[in-house]
């Protein structure tokens, strides 16, 4: 069982949650830029959360289905269709063998992720599905998706076919997550002071809680570069190279920023101002070059509570979509 790449998108990748605990051999921990969204897809089609998913940019793949299965489709809107019919997002969709997935249309957000009941069928790369395109490991041979590439899922544990009603190209099962607070307030990024926040003059720090910042076009999966107003440290610094995480805010020397994403190297020696904190991180993911952020300081303890809340919702979301694929089942 498998679907092939009819046509490739931007950058088409296979992700899961990360290669984490390999920094000091330099590999970056890598996986979904928004980890909300991709840990969701799985679960609406009864994965692990740690299940591998593929990740997708504008303009998005044209994708041939070659056997029934159930998929969700998670993050930004590029206007998924199934045979040029609409399908939902954040739902689970029963798609029929033979049909084309196709992403038409941007409406919002940054990146979306495709998955499929079972999984896909890959090797892990130090015990990861994601790919490393600068390694070039991980994923699917370590590359990005490309025309022709036919990718091997595990083998279905229910008869999908059951679902589909005769002539429907595709059926949408009856539940769906509601993201209204993962996504609330998009532009505004929530952080917490990075080891350097002192050394920062007390109208810099001003700045950088008043003013928004821009996504330059160059922003990548390894690090959304920012422009705004030049910030400075009080005084000049040597500072001895740190480790750096997914979130961290730095400050170059001409006075801009780079907020480091999921492709972030492992050690860095700007002065690290600032950490997004883990709950916004899929709010981030999510936005565009030429998007704006507004820098919202919390304190550890608030961060920690939405966290907390964060994976306690996926728990129960879990749950709820095991229950409702085993009643399908019973059925």
């Amino acid at each position: 069982m498998a679907f092939s790449i009819i046509k490739p998108g931007l950058l088409d990748t296979i992700q899961d949650l990360g290669r984490h605990g390999f920094g000091n051999w330099g590999v970056s921990p890598g996986g979904a830029m928004d980890p909300y969204a991709a840990q969701v897809a799985n679960l609406l089609v009864g994965n692990d959360k740690q299940e591998a998913v593929m990740e997708i940019h504008f303009p998005g793949p044209q994708i041939l289905f070659e056997q029934n299965t159930l998929i969700a489709i998670t993050g930004a809107d590029f206007s998924p269709t199934i045979n040029d019919e609409a399908i939902p997002r954040w739902q689970p969709v029963v798609v029929r063998k033979n049909t084309v997935l196709h992403f038409p249309s941007l409406i919002q957000g940054g990146r979306c992720y495709l998955s499929v009941h079972g999984g896909y069928c890959l090797k892990k790369w130090l015990n990861s599905y994601s790919t490393n395109l600068k390694a070039g490991n991980g994923g699917w041979h370590g590359l990005a998706l490309k025309k022709g590439d036919e990718l091997p899922f595990n083998e279905n544990t229910i008869y999908f076919a059951g679902l589909l009603k005769d002539e429907s190209n595709f059926e949408t099962l009856p539940w769906r997550v509601n993201t209204d607070k993962a996504y609330q307030y998009p532009h505004e990024i929530g952080f917490i002071p990075g080891h350097e926040w002192d050394l920062l003059s007390a109208g810099t720090r001003c700045n950088f809680l008043e003013n928004n910042f821009m996504i330059h076009p160059s922003s990548d999966r390894m690090g959304y570069q920012l422009k705004g107003a030049p910030l400075a440290l009080e005084r000049p610094v040597e500072l001895v190279t740190s480790a750096v995480s997914f979130g961290t805010v730095q400050l170059l020397p001409n006075g801009q920023l780079i907020v480091l994403m999921a492709d972030h190297q492992t050690t860095g020696g700007y002065p690290r101002i600032a950490h997004v904190i883990t709950a916004h991180l899929p709010k981030l993911a999510q936005l565009r070059p030429s998007d704006t952020i507004q820098f919202t300081l919390m304190d550890l303890e608030a961060a920690e509570q939405l966290l907390i809340a964060r994976q306690k919702e996926l728990h129960i979301l879990q749950r709820s979509c095991l229950d409702h694929l085993n009643e399908m089942v019973c059925e």
